[in-house]
């Protein structure tokens, strides 16, 4: 999974790629500090204000993320581990 880069906007106007999402833009997905960090969203202290297009990406990367995760939970397998004699090795005589 690639990640994900905010956009700060210049004096002109001209947009850039950001060091860091904001606590602001990180409230708006309901996102702590610690739970970005955990999920390895960069997270700028510093910046004050908040973009709209940086909590859509926000909001589109932990869907992804959700996605992501509900394909790789396994189903449990039935007797995983246990052979016919109930685990215990017999020794042939």
């Amino acid at each position: 999974m690639s990640a994900v880069k905010p956009l700060v906007f210049k004096k002109g106007g001209k947009q850039r790629l950001g060091k860091g999402f904001s606590l602001g833009e990180l409230k708006g997905v309901n996102l702590s500090l610690k739970q970005a960090l955990k999920l390895e969203i960069p997270v700028d202290s510093r910046r004050k204000t908040v973009h709209e297009e940086n909590v859509e990406a926000l909001k589109k990367f932990l869907a992804a993320k959700e996605a992501a995760k509900s394909k790789t939970k396994r189903k449990a397998v039935k007797g995983k581990g246990k052979s016919k004699s109930g685990g215990v090795k017999k020794s042939k005589p």
